[in-house]
């Protein structure tokens, strides 16, 4: 199969373990067989994998997103990256183009597009192998999942079921609709839309020449700025007449609130914390390193990051993104394609990282305009290059590097930790130059 998720987002509606960099679908949160925790879209391509071990698949996502998914996913996985957001239509276009140009995937070869974030069963993808099997065939040009609603929800959009003029049967759309319109629109027979569908790659490839004017992979990386912001299901879905709808009934939950993801959490907390006897629906994830206590609490849930930290009501955690958007901070934590960094401490002059490099990884060799840099070895191995001269280098090793000097690290086979102090009147991120290793 080829399978294309799309990750987009900053998810502020998990704030403090969500932010710019680090959205939803990479916090750890679901316990696997072996103790270890997985995010959303690790949990989600290991139960692609599972299904098909052989299948291919492509991320599309943004650029701020790209470490993180190596990180978690290793580099094997395809991206898609996106220049800038422009909607869902133009991601759908310059993912399916990257597969027929980049990947030399046939034209009429078919993929299955899919969010990254829901919380499903194996059954989800052997649902998904009914909906390339049957774009593969070409039948139809679009074949959609529609899911088995389980409430009346005015979050979702809705695949209604109705009788043509010609007397066929096909399907309209509507988006969000009222509690009420929801649930007779449930009582006719509707589904849920939850973005999923399948099609053979010439099918987008020729609405991607009628509305952004080209196919071509490059020429979309080039002209993506200025291409049309319209969404996949208002361009291409809501137009098609020669559609089929292929119902699943199995779990399928949007994790989008605290309130929703923890109810899929395998135990109540996730870090150092604890709960005494009498709270009641309590979760807490703590990612800091002091403990939580939590006493006589009920229906709360505690989170804590470099970021900050969340104590809400579940209910009413539902609506923190404004008070989100109000907060005017730095990204404390984030994961990158070699390992992560957590800011330790900040001042008007200087700024204190821990930094992590998973084994064999390594830094871009650059340099800093504004602003002198010190290492810190403090656990495991590993090689440094400043200036062109390598150094072994072990814990308690201690490595300068001034303004213009141009530097790197490379981990050993057992990783490496240092503590970097940055020292400058504007330290910012933008202050970096990258060069080609010596």
């Amino acid at each position: 199969m080829n399978i294309v998720l799309l990750s987009g987002g900053s998810g502020k509606r998990l704030w403090p373990l969500s932010n710019d960099i680090r959205s939803k679908q990479f916090i750890k949160i679901f316990k696997r067989s072996d103790g270890e925790f997985e995010s959303m879209v690790q949990r989600i391509y290991g139960q692609i994998k599972a299904v098909d071990p052989d299948a291919t698949v492509t991320i599309a996502t943004s650029k701020s997103q790209a470490s993180a998914i190596h990180n978690q996913l290793g580099t094997e996985v395809g991206l898609s990256v996106e220049p800038c957001r422009r909607d869902t239509f133009a991601a759908i276009a310059l993912a399916t183009s990257y597969l027929h140009d980049i990947q030399d995937v046939p034209s009429d070869e078919a993929v299955v597009v899919c969010p990254v974030d829901p919380y499903v069963d194996a059954s989800y993808f052997e649902c998904i192998k009914k909906l390339y099997e049957k774009a593969k065939s070409g039948d139809k040009n679009l074949v959609l999942m529609g899911i088995q609603p389980t409430y009346p929800s005015e979050k979702y959009g809705y695949i209604k079921p109705v009788k043509k003029d010609n007397g066929e049967e096909g399907y309209s759309f509507t988006e969000k609709p009222t509690e009420e319109k929801a649930k007779e629109y449930i009582e006719a027979g509707a589904l849920w839309n939850g973005g999923v569908f399948a099609y053979q790659l010439s099918y987008v490839l020729d609405k991607a020449r009628d509305l952004l004017g080209t196919d071509d992979y490059d020429r979309l990386l080039e002209r993506y700025a200025d291409l049309k912001k319209i969404s996949f299901d208002y361009a291409v879905v809501e137009a098609e007449e020669s559609i089929e709808v292929i119902r699943y009934s199995g779990e399928w939950k949007d994790l989008g609130t605290w309130n929703t993801l923890t109810e899929v959490m395998d135990d109540p907390t996730i870090g150092d914390a604890i709960l005494n006897d009498k709270c009641e629906n309590v979760n807490v994830i703590n990612e800091l390193d002091i403990p939580i206590l939590a006493m006589g609490l009920k229906d709360v849930v505690i989170s804590a990051s470099p970021d900050g930290i969340l104590v809400s009501d579940k209910v009413q955690s539902s609506y923190i993104k404004p008070f989100v958007d109000e907060i005017d901070s730095r990204v404390m934590y984030a994961e990158k394609s070699w390992g992560s960094y957590r800011v330790i401490d900040v001042e008007d002059e200087s700024m204190t990282v821990k930094v992590t490099l998973n084994p064999g990884n390594k830094m871009n060799y650059h340099s800093h305009d504004r602003r002198d840099e010190v290492w810190n070895v403090i656990e495991g191995s590993g090689r440094t290059i400043v200036e062109g001269v390598e150094k072994f280098v072990k814990p308690g090793d201690v490595i300068t590097m001034p303004a213009g000097c141009r530097h790197t690290v490379i981990a050993g086979s057992n990783g490496i930790q240092l503590i970097e102090v940055q020292i400058g009147r504007d330290i910012t991120v933008t202050d970096k130059h990258k060069f080609d290793m010596p």
